[in-house]
């Protein structure tokens, strides 16, 4: 990490800790153009000679009256520049009823510019609420695939009667085969809410690990651990590679927020894992974050500024659904007693520490007090309910996880009561495993009130295989009473909101080391929307 360290000495440490102290040391280290310079110039599409749309297209955060859509051009995807020349390229796009295009109903131009590594976001305006449309980039000769992204209800609609979405998260592609998204692309679903770890920053060997390659082998270049913005632009070229998951990605708008390998394992706000000098990490983080934006469907507000980007956020759908999608990684407190599973304790019980930063907290819970929809939806990324390792005194909690922040969540919960939610639903990712909780307004006391649901999907390959009973599902299930299901493969959540209930899917793959894996129902629950608590369907 020479180049980092070097741009944080040129800075110096106190100029650098500040947003626009790490904004110039990436422009430094990348060489992005700095605020004021002239525009590169723009390229003839024409002499584009290989397909540039290699990483798909996308849609995301449905609005009722627009879309959002996305493609990167990337002619030579696993080469640090996408295999383009540092100029502007004008890439024009449509938006029609219908697949074959017979009924264009919006079309432009956009700007895919070098400094975004030829990513393109696209806000389309004036579309008709809760339809499907089709849209596709064009630019030179080349047309990309068609995607397909719906738009949402309008605030004032009460007769929505239904939403129907999936929940993934954890996608390893060292682990094994993205199985999972293939099938969730042909799943019926309004859209996909992706909880964290769309890309991994380990290294990946030239055999795709678990993947286990013999007719191919992967450059050299992604077998390293990714610090600068060109190892995350080109890991997330190798991920998006994936014809799953660009499957899946044409067929939903996704609804993303991040965790923590988008960036550094367990990374807590300005601290990283690793100890290394802070100036440092934010310079790494803001690498990090801009290449989440360029690879993610997301809107303007979301573009990062240096290490600061503004994830969570605000989606309604009618008067049926809100998700408030949170952002658990850039403003929590340091883990407790060194991070891991260790015993609670002061350090951990500490009621100033937070999960989500004053300003997220404050934002959530003044959401719900105005909230009048029929389910709140809570996107975000770690176990949130209580998640004692034993059922016996001597029991740990992971400091990572909503356990290592008690006095936080129980901020959150006691918001919730009295905002008067009755239909709170957490939705979380990060554990590997397929976890369906009981909230409880009192997690050490059984008989407490249960004010909520937590959701939790398993991964989409990270943990290879897994097992339908991991080797600790007698402990947990024991140690927690408000544990109503627990399943170790890998796979997706599909979740069915409705006026006076709501379905959970449990859908498991049966492998991800070996291509062609089945899929599968493990369980299925009902909710209440006013009657909270995980019920077998």
């Amino acid at each position: 990490m020479p180049e980092l360290r070097a741009a944080a000495r040129r800075m110096g440490r106190r100029h650098f800790l500040t947003v626009a102290g790490a904004a110039a040391a990436l422009a430094f280290t990348t060489h992005l153009p700095a605020a004021g310079a002239a525009s590169p110039s723009v390229l003839d599409a024409r002499k584009i000679s290989k397909n540039p749309f290699t990483l798909g297209v996308a849609s995301g955060d449905p609005l009722p009256d627009s879309a959002l859509l996305w493609t990167r051009l990337a002619p030579a995807p696993f080469e640090p520049d996408g295999g383009l020349p540092p100029q502007r390229v004008e890439v024009e796009w449509e938006v029609a009823y219908d697949e074959r295009f017979f009924v264009v109903v919006s079309k432009g131009t956009a700007t895919a510019h070098p400094e975004y590594a030829h990513s393109v976001h696209v806000e389309v305006p004036g579309l008709d609420e809760d339809r499907v449309y089709y849209y596709r980039f064009r630019t030179g000769t080349w047309i990309s695939p068609v995607g397909r992204v719906r738009t949402a209800p309008s605030a004032d609609s009460f007769w929505i009667s239904s939403l129907k979405f999936a929940a993934v998260a954890c996608a390893a592609y060292f682990d094994g085969y993205y199985t999972a998204y293939r099938h969730l692309a042909a799943e019926d679903v309004d859209m996909v809410v992706h909880l964290g770890d769309y890309i991994y920053e380990y290294g990946v060997d030239s055999a795709g690990g678990h993947r286990g390659y013999t007719d191919r082998q992967l450059p050299a270049h992604f077998n390293r651990e990714t610090v600068t913005l060109e190892d995350y632009r080109m890991r997330y070229a190798l991920y998006k590679s994936d014809a799953d998951l660009q499957a899946a990605h044409a067929a939903h708008p996704f609804v993303v927020t991040w965790d923590d390998h988008e960036t550094e394992n367990n990374y807590a706000g300005a601290v990283p894992e690793n100890g290394v000098p802070p100036e440092e990490f934010l310079l790494r983080r803001a690498a990090a974050y801009r290449a989440y934006w360029e690879n993610q469907p997301l809107r303007p507000p979301q573009r990062p500024t240096g290490p600061d980007m503004r994830l969570y956020r605000r989606l309604s759908f009618g008067s049926l659904a809100q998700f408030d999608i949170l952002d658990t990684r850039q403003y929590r407190s340091n883990q407790a007693y060194g991070d891991g599973w260790q015993a609670p304790g002061p350090e951990s019980e500490d009621p100033s520490r937070t999960m989500t930063g004053a300003a997220q907290e404050r934002w959530l819970l003044d959401g719900w007090r105005e909230s009048d929809v029929t389910w709140n939806v809570v996107p975000q990324q770690v176990t949130f309910a209580q998640r004692r390792s034993l059922p016996t005194a001597d029991y740990k909690l992971s400091m990572d996880a909503w356990d290592g922040y008690p006095a936080s969540r129980k901020r959150i919960l006691d918001g919730a009561v009295a905002a008067g939610l009755e239909n709170l639903m957490v939705l979380s990712g990060d554990a590997h495993v397929g976890y369906g909780f009981d909230l409880k307004a009192d997690f050490d006391k059984p008989s407490s009130r249960v004010v909520g649901t937590e959701i939790s999907t398993t991964s989409v390959t990270s943990g290879r295989d897994g097992a339908q009973r991991p080797g600790n599902w007698t402990s947990l299930t024991q140690a927690n009473p408000h544990l109503k299901f627990y399943d170790g493969r890998r796979g997706y959540n599909v979740i069915t909101l409705g006026r006076l209930s709501a379905d959970i899917a449990f859908k498991t793959v049966s492998t991800v080391t070996r291509p062609g894996g089945t899929l599968s129902t493990a369980a299925s629950f009902t909710t209440g929307a006013d009657m909270p608590g995980l019920n077998p369907a």
